[in-house]
């Protein structure tokens, strides 16, 4: 199902509770008001974080298991990305955000397409990143395919130094500011998927890729 299709389902549901309520149309009034509710609320206490949220947003990855490098232009990024995956397939698949970047001539063989479920490396951008927790913030869209990310067993994601946040809190407050409506899917990613299910023994990559690769442009 297309991310339109969604829409379209998504639009008849709340017509259907609309009639249900005996409501004509979308309360433009109770929508201005919610939004007006959000903005003027005021947020809990937030830990102190230190200025550099670069360094922050770094050290709280590592925790996370992912790893990182950092490059000064976009135009870096192939080569940093074909350092990290030697002597791995030198195959992968990218959002359209970075067709135009020179993978070729850094020896990477690279698609702009969804994945097939059986791509072993899937390179995204990001929405922004949370300094706080290590967080890629991921807002999906026809060219931005939560797949991408989900079923490559390795993600390499490209994080702009100034898509850096301080706070979840910042991340909302950008989605809300910038897209004014939620996509269909936000996803928050701190690392490579992991659980403790089986003995309480961490295991990576069960449910999604076994490795995280960060490279920070800026």
């Amino acid at each position: 199902m297309s991310i339109d299709d969604n829409q379209r389902s998504r639009e008849a549901v709340l017509a259907r509770v609309r009639t249900a309520l005996g409501r004509q149309g979308p309360d433009d009034e109770a929508r201005a008001a919610a939004h007006a509710y959000v903005a003027a609320r005021r947020q809990g206490p937030r830990p102190t974080l230190p200025s550099d949220l670069v360094q922050r947003f770094v050290q709280r990855a590592a925790d996370m298991s992912s790893t990182t490098a950092r490059v000064v232009t976009l135009d870096d990024v192939p080569a940093a990305v074909a350092r990290y995956l030697d002597g791995a397939p030198a195959s992968a698949i990218c959002w359209p955000e970075f067709a135009s970047l020179d993978w070729r001539r850094a020896g990477i063989d690279v698609d702009v397409r969804p994945t097939t479920g059986d791509d072993a490396v899937g390179i995204t951008g990001c929405f922004c990143a949370v300094a706080e927790t290590g967080t890629l913030v991921f807002a999906s869209s026809r060219d931005t395919p939560s797949a991408t990310f989900l079923l490559p067993e390795t993600h390499v994601a490209i994080v702009r130094t100034e898509q850096i946040l301080a706070g979840m809190e910042d991340a909302f407050a950008r989605l809300r500011n910038e897209r004014g409506v939620l996509p269909r899917a936000v996803n928050f990613v701190s690392g490579p998927s992991r659980t403790g299910d089986i003995e309480q023994t961490i295991v990576l990559g069960a449910h999604g890729p076994r490795r995280v690769h960060l490279v920070l442009v800026g």
